[in-house]
């Protein structure tokens, strides 16, 4: 652990040494005419990048005329794919680092003539994040100088070095607290909502399998996504069986699953008591997005897909334990979270009929 601190520190002394530039006002940032923007995502999950989409559109409604590129990561890149706020989309693989070609992609990216990058941040500080927006060729670099009260030990990579603390707010929504990084320079927007756009073929893929999951027209379909990639977000699968046979009990109703390869013992369970329901398994992120905007309820865990429920109309009960609802819950007039404490499985059968009994009352 020593030797490991102690690396990180010299590595930080050379890129600083070789990246660090002048540091300017807040109250000097006046650029005329906004042409190119870089905003570097590559760390972080599906959600952080979702919640990254006020952000995109603050700066857009700023900034009209500009265009936008971003930085993704082979693990986060879809959540965006086909959003209409970005006009330019590089996925950064450091598994292709050492392919010539990739390099001389990356480098043309980095080497645009941009206005302004940004390093936004949520939970975490990448220095990857914050190497890449050194590199890039940009009059005016924001990024963080400290989370939560800990010092950004690259922070001298920036023009503007901006203090972001969730402390300062606890319960601000995530949505919100991304902002934070441009606020200062009075980019901001009403409109914190996130949105996956998809197609008409997407819809098609959607409908399709509507089409084979449901008995008869009329009835509701309520869609359940019962895994999640923290075992702790896992709401348990006995729980949801009797959820299910409950509600089938109060509702007339056909249902379906979705998931991925991940997903595979919580799906194994679930086929075990309805062979019969649909699976909606290892499909695109659009191709989901449609078919849960298709449907009359979704309930899932605090993962992923439950952020992808989130930028569709449709009503949605989220399960939480030990993340705070307040700061990554979906917004929304027909969006409700359930969260008892950190575990959980504190959060009951009767405590989901209640909520849904509420929404189709």
């Amino acid at each position: 652990m020593i030797i490991r601190n102690l690396l990180r520190r010299i590595i930080s002394i050379v890129i600083n040494l070789f990246l660090s530039v002048k540091e300017k006002k807040v109250s000097d940032f006046k650029v005329e005419k906004v042409t190119n923007i870089l905003i570097i995502r590559q760390h972080n999950q599906f959600g952080d990048m979702l919640a990254s989409v006020s952000l995109f559109r603050a700066l857009k409604e700023n900034y009209p005329e500009s265009k936008l590129t971003l930085l993704a990561s082979p693990e986060n890149y879809y959540a965006v794919e086909k959003n209409n706020f970005i006009d330019k989309l590089f996925v950064f693989d450091k598994k292709k680092l050492l392919k010539q070609n990739y390099i001389k992609q990356l480098w043309e990216i980095l080497k645009t003539d941009y206005d302004i990058s940004i390093v936004p941040v949520t939970v975490a500080i990448s220095n990857t994040s914050c190497i890449l927006c050194g590199l890039s060729n940009s009059e005016n670099k924001i990024g963080p100088a400290s989370l939560n009260g800990k010092d950004n030990p690259l922070k001298n990579i920036f023009h503007y070095r901006i203090k972001l603390d969730w402390r300062k707010c606890y319960d601000a929504h995530v949505s919100d607290f991304i902002l934070d990084i441009v606020r200062p320079f009075n980019i901001k927007t009403k409109n914190f909502s996130s949105v996956i756009n998809f197609d008409n073929e997407d819809l098609y893929f959607a409908k399709e399998f509507i089409t084979k999951t449901k008995s008869e027209e009329n009835k509701l379909l309520f869609g359940f996504h019962v895994g999640a990639a923290k075992p702790q977000n896992r709401w348990s699968l006995e729980k949801y069986r009797d959820l299910i046979y409950q509600l089938k009990n109060l509702f007339d109703f056909d249902f379906y699953f979705t998931g991925s390869n991940a997903d595979k013992e919580q799906i194994d369970f679930m086929k075990k008591y309805f062979p019969s329901a649909g699976y909606f398994l290892n499909n695109k992120i659009s191709q989901l997005t449609a078919l849960i905007s298709l449907s009359d309820l979704f309930i899932t865990n605090d993962t992923g897909v439950m952020h992808v429920a989130g930028v569709t109309n449709v009503k949605q009960i989220s399960i939480f334990g030990p993340t705070n609802p307040f700061n990554w819950a979906p917004i929304g007039n027909n969006k409700f979270f359930i969260r008892k404490s950190e575990f959980i499985d504190d959060v009951q059968v009767e405590d989901i009929i209640n909520v849904v009994k509420i929404i189709f009352s």
